[in-house]
């Protein structure tokens, strides 16, 4: 679709939202769905102008956008066909920019469906994975791989898989202790949270003293712990993208459990559900998803707690719609922070969890403001 015709699309379902809102006949599934269209062609649209810009401009400088989208296409071309003879802009493209935006894509979508799941499960819009201690798990084990050279056996001569390895079982443990915790003391959201906190602060006084002990990576160990695009390579991509893309869509198929779950476990059991299988399944499937995210791109957070809860602001609490929102949402969301963390500062590059931090803080803020006073106590 061309750029004009995506600008006209979202022109016409923006005058079509506010004719719905003016007309008291129309209902308010409607009106979700309409707003819902709405919101992922514009997440879509700016998706697209953030790849296309993200190819084109970076800390390394600028390429003319048609040179940029031709080379795209070229090198891809290219590398199809097995001609590993590239030119100077093609390699620049293809091994550099184009393995961090689709890291970017993955990691942005699975943050978001992340926080979806852990918000429907607790029942709580104020729970991210991060509060849940899980991305304090994965980054303890993962820099202890870093700082003591831990291997996988077998594996003895391939380090690639090692940090995400340590990183996806830091984060069930984290996860776990969480758990054992909060359903010991009542297993009511505020239980979660604060068990999460507790196991939070526990993970990273232990990352304090890998951190000590690997003083050799010490500059990698703190890029790690802000968040970095800046070391993604294409088999790093790859093995994000895939795993994190696809447990996202099983997140998604489970949309009407989540709808179920959420009227309250004593309705959704005598609906059939077993509540308390589904619980942990997820809460599982959430915590790998989230360990996968940060084993190579570092702790990143807000996206899994702005996302999802400005998505079900928007939507209300039907999943069939919030999560594939979150999955669009979270994209662009991530795209524009990795491009912002590149440019703004150039040649320097920031910290890309910096920078969803100060655009996550304001928007948290505010719309805490506006909803507060519903999340009660």
């Amino acid at each position: 679709m061309s750029k004009t015709g995506l600008l006209s699309q979202l022109r016409r379902g923006y005058d079509g939202m506010r004719s719905d809102l003016e007309d008291p006949d129309v209902s308010e599934i409607g009106l979700k769905k309409r707003r819902f269209r709405l919101i992922v062609i514009f997440g879509l649209f700016m998706s697209v102008i953030a790849f296309l810009i993200s190819i084109s401009i970076s800390s390394g400088g600028v390429i003319p956008l048609s040179d940029s989208v031709g080379s795209l296409f070229s090198s891809i071309g290219k590398a199809l066909h097995g001609d590993g003879n590239l030119d100077t802009i093609e390699m620049y493209i293809f091994n550099a920019r184009l393995p961090r935006t689709i890291a970017a894509i993955a990691v942005g979508a699975g943050l978001a469906i992340a926080g979806c799941m852990y918000q429907a499960v607790i029942r709580n819009p104020l729970v991210d994975p991060y509060i849940t201690g899980v991305s304090s798990g994965a980054g303890c084990l993962a820099m202890a791989a870093t700082a003591l050279g831990f291997s996988i056996p077998f594996l003895m001569d391939n380090t690639l898989y090692v940090i995400p390895f340590m990183a996806i079982v830091g984060g069930v443990i984290a996860f776990a202790i969480t758990m054992t915790v909060a359903e010991g003391s009542g297993g009511s959201s505020v239980n979660y949270i604060l068990a999460g906190i507790i196991v939070g602060f526990a993970f990273s006084s232990i990352q304090t003293v890998f951190m000590s002990m690997g003083k050799d990576y010490l500059t990698d160990i703190m890029w790690w712990l802000y968040g970095s695009f800046s070391n993604i390579k294409w088999e790093d991509a790859w093995i994000v993208f895939i795993p994190v893309m696809g447990i996202s869509t099983i997140a998604m198929v489970w949309a009407r459990e989540f709808n179920l779950y959420s009227m309250g476990e004593d309705q959704a059991a005598q609906l059939g559900m077993d509540v308390k299988r589904f619980k942990r399944m997820t809460m599982i499937v959430a915590s790998v998803l989230t360990s996968l995210c940060v084993a190579f791109v570092g702790i990143i957070g807000f996206v899994g707690l702005v996302v999802p809860h400005a998505c079900r602001m928007a939507l209300g609490s039907d999943h069939r719609l919030i999560m594939p929102a979150s999955v669009v949402i979270g994209a662009m969301l991530m795209l524009f922070a990795d491009l912002m963390a590149r440019t703004v500062m150039s040649p320097t590059e920031l910290p890309v969890g910096a920078i969803t931090a100060m655009i996550g803080t304001p928007v948290f803020a505010y719309m805490l403001m506006k909803r507060g006073r519903s999340y009660g106590g």
